[in-house]
């Protein structure tokens, strides 16, 4: 028996008797008790401090940016495996919300049409939505996980160490975002890092490279003279899920309600 396969078995058995439908509701405590990893890798950010936009107003949701995640980290083409994805939202004048997002966005949305069940003239508002992770400051995807193979960087990404990953399966329940999905192949999770190997020898990640309209925006957030702060300090700007208290690092321009 592998050290891998001994822990795999005494972690599970360790944590069978607790739901995985119950994590959503100890995200407030995993928020709080998150912070002890951050102070666990050297105290808190040091030189950069990573931040990202998604500009709605901009956004065609061509679904580049996700062929383009797919093609550098080598994720699945299956649209169940997606470390970024495009959704769209129609909101109505009586505020009904309807989203879709066919194949994660991965093909655009032409060939799409939405099924609506109200009338066009009543459509009040449109626009896509990308998501991906939000390397949130207090991730409580790092606090459940029982073996430490989800940790934060100290420039603040979350990352997965998949040779010590057990698949478990307890942070894909614990992101409030949707942002972890399991690789059955493998037996391990994934999630998005924001190319992370390639911000790290001065690139910018995949899926902003690639964006034709600039929807999508990458920097440092310690820097004032840089496009994202400035862009932050210029335009209004929201969180998703802010109540839930995981200060997440992806900020979006361009709606005030209804995304989720």
């Amino acid at each position: 028996m592998s050290r891998r396969d001994f822990i795999k078995i005494g972690a599970k058995g360790l944590l069978a008797g607790v739901a995985f439908s119950s994590v959503p509701f100890l995200l407030q405590g995993l928020v709080k008790n998150s912070s002890r990893a951050i102070a666990a890798d050297g105290g808190g950010l040091e030189r950069h401090n990573w931040g990202f936009i998604c500009d709605n107003e901009k956004c065609i949701g061509c679904g580049r940016c996700v062929v383009a995640c797919k093609k550098e980290n080598k994720v699945p083409w299956e649209p169940e495996f997606n470390r970024t994805w495009v959704e769209r939202y129609i909101i109505t004048e009586d505020e009904k919300i309807y989203v879709d997002s066919p194949n994660a966005g991965r093909d655009g949305f032409q060939d799409f049409p939405p099924k609506l069940d109200v009338p066009e003239s009543e459509v009040w508002k449109s626009f896509f939505v990308p998501k991906l992770c939000n390397q949130c400051h207090r991730p409580p995807c790092v606090t459940v996980c029982p073996v430490g193979a989800t940790y934060q960087t100290h420039d603040g990404v979350v990352l997965i160490d998949q040779d010590h990953c057990i698949g478990c399966r307890y942070c894909i329940q614990a992101c409030p975002y949707g942002a972890r999905f399991f690789l059955p192949e493998l037996g391990v999770v994934d999630k998005c890092t924001w190319c992370y190997h390639r911000i790290n020898r001065g690139l910018i990640p995949a899926c902003v490279e690639v964006c034709p309209v600039g929807a999508r925006i990458f920097g440092d957030l310690n820097d004032p003279a840089g496009t994202l702060k400035t862009t932050l300090a210029q335009k209004r700007f929201y969180v998703l899920k802010p109540e839930l208290g995981t200060e997440p690092k992806v900020s979006y321009i361009g709606f005030e309600k209804g995304v989720y």
